[in-house]
């Protein structure tokens, strides 16, 4: 499981911030569930839930963000050569 969690979050480093948003938002229902006073458990556990959601949407929308920049407007790659070993002699294209 390690091997397979470094490589993760080697590649994509938003993991452990929606890891965090997650835990973040238990610990915070947790501690309001203990002080929330008169308020029903309906309506406490349907703000967690919108609070929840807004994780996930924020993450989501920071990360296609993320992606968007570094695809269009980050400094471009330089492409590779690509071969076709499909014809003959091996002949390469860019």
């Amino acid at each position: 499981i390690s091997t397979v969690t470094d490589v993760s979050l080697s590649s994509c480093p938003f993991i452990p911030i929606g890891m965090a948003g997650f835990a973040a938002i238990v610990a915070y229902g947790l501690h309001t569930l203990k002080s929330r006073g008169n308020t029903k458990m309906s309506l406490h556990l349907i703000h967690m839930h919108v609070a929840a959601q807004g994780c996930v949407v924020g993450a989501m929308t920071v990360v296609m963000g993320y992606s968007m920049y570094q695809e269009f407007w980050a400094k471009p790659k330089p492409l590779m050569k690509r071969c076709c070993l499909g014809l003959a002699g091996g002949a390469c294209f860019s």
